[in-house]
């Protein structure tokens, strides 16, 4: 009998399940085509979350939300209703992951994403509950306070 090789080697600093191929072909024609300007008029200008202030300009505590999709587990969701939940921020050298809940954590998903220049943010999520889930997300880190993002269905942002 054979042993199964067990030397896993996970990328991301909070130990769950890898984005897969955060930079695939997927991931770089959506950034060709997504913009995100980052200014007042965005949908995540407005203060809409109370966590304290930031000791990093990244790393650490932030809110999130997403729309764009209907979650089935929660009764009564629809593709235009706000999800939102806790975020946690940590930066590996040129990558940021953000690992984050929605549901009342009982849902969980985890952003890899490259650092290019501008502050500008591209990767993949994946539905960390439902793996089979993933989708290519674009963010811009606007300031130490607000991450304006997005993928192809909607939205996915983070405030402070």
């Amino acid at each position: 009998m054979q042993q199964a090789n067990t030397n896993i080697i996970i990328r991301n600093p909070f130990g769950t399940m890898d984005v897969p191929t955060p930079d695939d072909s997927e991931v770089m024609h959506y950034a060709i085509s997504a913009a995100l300007a980052g200014d007042a008029a965005d949908g995540n200008a407005a203060d809409w979350a109370s966590i304290p202030a930031p000791s990093d300009p990244l790393e650490g505590a932030w809110a999130s939300r997403w729309n764009g999709g209907a979650d089935p587990t929660i009764a009564g969701d629809t593709p235009e209703t706000w999800k939102q939940g806790r975020a946690e921020l940590r930066v590996v050298g040129n990558r940021i992951y953000l690992r984050f809940d929605w549901d009342e954590g009982r849902r969980h998903g985890l952003i890899d994403a490259a650092r290019e220049s501008g502050n500008r943010l591209i990767g993949k999520y994946i539905n960390l509950t439902n793996p089979a889930i993933t989708r290519p997300w674009i963010g811009l880190a606007v300031d130490a306070f607000r991450i304006d993002g997005c993928f192809p269905n909607g939205r996915l942002d983070f405030r402070r």
